[in-house]
């Protein structure tokens, strides 16, 4: 196993140029797949070398649960770690544990009080869309709650807000959410947040093209991308609050200092163009094969690190 079972700790640093710059020659679809995918794969890699990690180094601690053989004086000398390190890759590992189960939880918690709200919904007259909640709220906000089936949220405050025109374009950004199940783009992010900080920038990434794919879907559905871009826009000024956290909203105030006015001048300009992969001759090309070597190179550690970790058993384990 050696030292290469601790690379996949540090290996997602290799994503973060990627995910600065992968919405500069990318479309936001292909973005957040892409960021999506490296975060699973080294978060996973991660967890993996942790409990092997722990695993193995168990041999050094008293009243470890591995076959009594473990215990050889010559198999605690072969081993490649100290005590330490094994009792600080659980510790590890179990804080994950517990911040996986709370993302998890906290999401649950926050569907589920969603859902109860719809209770008290209302149907307006402008939107008679059998999918649309409206909620009689002076606060302005909209959000996508998934589920079978999934709903548009939308308080009275943000409709008062809104043109005709803007309140399509809002519908149709929160569909584009419920369509393309952006709410498990999300959570996997947070949870490959929750493996390791280092991949944090790709969570923040992929919640931002999330957004940027539902701007992208709203203005092919309306027909106008400056309709969409002045719904963002107002959106953003009326609201001030989010009432469900964690759901893909439309307009979060706690985005609206930096990814709004982003949102609204790539709505101002060209259709971004239908790439899942940036040309190689640009930063973004060079970034995402640095970003391809790295989960590769985890990828690699982790299986490595499985395979010397079942020789280790093989062969202290009596048949």
């Amino acid at each position: 196993m050696g030292v290469f079972v601790f690379l996949p700790l540090i290996l997602p640093l290799t994503a973060v140029p990627i995910a600065r710059l992968a919405e500069q020659h990318l479309h936001p679809r292909g973005t957040a797949r892409l960021l999506t995918v490296i975060s699973a794969v080294m978060a996973l890699c991660s967890a993996v070398c942790l409990g092997l990690t722990g695993v193995v180094t168990t041999a050094q601690i008293p009243g470890n649960p591995l076959p009594d053989s473990w215990s050889d004086p010559e198999v605690r000398a072969a081993l490649p770690y100290h005590e330490t390190v094994g009792t600080a890759a659980i510790c590890l590992l179990a804080v994950v544990v517990v911040a996986g189960l709370r993302t998890v939880l906290r999401h649950l918690r926050v569907r589920s009080r969603a859902r109860r709200a719809l209770g008290r919904d209302l149907l307006d007259p402008r939107l008679p869309d059998a999918d649309v909640a409206v909620l009689p709220d002076d606060a302005a906000y909209a959000y996508a709650l998934p589920g079978t089936p999934g709903r548009v949220v939308v308080s009275t405050g943000m409709l008062a807000g809104l043109a005709a025109d803007e309140r399509e374009a809002l519908l149709a950004h929160e569909r584009a959410h419920l369509d393309h199940r952006h709410h498990r783009y999300l959570l996997a992010t947070q949870l490959a947040g929750c493996v390791n900080p280092f991949l944090r920038p790709l969570q923040h990434a992929v919640a931002y093209s999330a957004e940027r794919w539902a701007d992208e879907e709203s203005a092919r559905a309306v027909g106008d991308r400056r309709i969409t871009a002045r719904a963002v826009a107002r959106a953003a000024l009326v609201s001030h609050r989010a009432p469900a956290p964690g759901f893909a909203a439309f307009a979060a105030p706690a985005a609206a200092p930096g990814p709004v006015p982003r949102r609204v001048a790539a709505l101002l300009g060209p259709v971004p163009a239908e790439r899942n992969w940036p040309p190689a001759h640009t930063p973004a090309g060079l970034a995402a094969m640095v970003a391809a070597v790295g989960t590769a190179a985890s990828a690699l550690c982790a299986v490595n690190a499985a395979v010397a970790l079942l020789l280790v058993l093989k062969a202290v384990t009596p048949l």
